[in-house]
């Protein structure tokens, strides 16, 4: 059962790459999402499943992994595909938004603003995967307000 969770943690290996794992499968969610098919009427409903299922499996993953690779080791890496999800919902899928969607959640991943770093401090799985989650919240409201706007 371990060897399930280190290949969902690892995002279907992703994390192994190391030194930028994070960034890559960001990017890898980004080009799925901008694949998607866009023709279903459910688009939204089921944006927001997959992203639903990808955090709650990240949590249960990134729990079970914790005792044989540490707190938050660079090999877990679902915790950035689901901010990436959660970055992406209710955004009209153009190049355009994908990026600056990309660029938004890295920014706040990677400063960690806002209550950000504090989500870390949370046990287990939790606070592997919240931190992302609440990345992705603040990139998703800054890209919508910045549509909003008309800067996209």
């Amino acid at each position: 059962m371990i060897q399930l969770h280190k290949l969902i943690s690892s995002s279907l290996g992703i994390g192994y790459l190391g030194k930028g794992g994070g960034t890559v499968a960001a990017m890898v969610t980004c080009l799925g999402w901008y694949l998607w098919p866009r023709d279903g009427q459910d688009l939204v409903f089921w944006q927001v499943a997959v992203t639903f299922l990808i955090t709650a499996l990240g949590i249960w993953s990134a729990n079970a992994v914790e005792p044989h690779w540490g707190k938050d080791d660079k090999k877990i890496v679902i915790d950035e595909v689901a901010g990436m999800c959660i970055s992406l919902l209710f955004v009209p899928v153009t190049l355009p938004n994908v990026l600056g969607a990309l660029v938004l959640f890295r920014f706040f991943d990677i400063v960690k603003p806002l209550f950000i770093k504090k989500m870390e401090k949370l046990p287990g799985g939790w606070g592997v995967m919240l931190d992302d989650v609440l990345s992705g919240v603040y990139a998703n409201g800054l890209l919508q307000l910045l549509l909003y706007l008309g800067f996209f």
